[in-house]
């Protein structure tokens, strides 16, 4: 069982940017395949960007590529999105997820809202 816990949302005008934190509980974080969702009203949730269980490989969706970054600390079971440029087409609730293979999660965070004004 892995608990995940979001933080760094907020309000942050366009071309600004915001730092997002996940959290994970247990002792075994290194074995898990972590992805950031976003979610925007009216909308499916969507992939933003995912890494592999060392880090040393990342996957992100063509709107966000060369403005966010997906970085993991195993030694803090933490994961991180680093969002620049950020755009009011961005605007959504943002989620962790981990699972034990690229596609397949089975943990989710209760998200947390990014919300970028024009």
């Amino acid at each position: 069982q892995v608990q995940l816990v979001e933080s760094g949302g907020g309000l942050v005008q366009a071309g600004g940017s915001l730092r997002l934190s996940c959290a994970a509980s247990g002792r075994t974080f290194s074995r898990y395949y972590m992805g950031w969702f976003r979610q925007a009203p009216g909308k499916k949730r969507e992939f933003v960007s995912a890494i592999t269980y060392s880090g040393v490989s990342t996957y992100s969706t063509d709107s966000v590529k060369g403005r966010f970054t997906i970085s993991r600390d195993n030694a803090k079971n933490t994961v991180y999105l680093q969002m620049n440029s950020l755009k009011p087409e961005d605007t959504a609730v943002y989620y962790c997820a981990a699972g034990q293979a690229r596609g397949v999660y089975d943990y989710w965070g209760q998200g947390t809202q990014v919300t970028v004004s024009s």
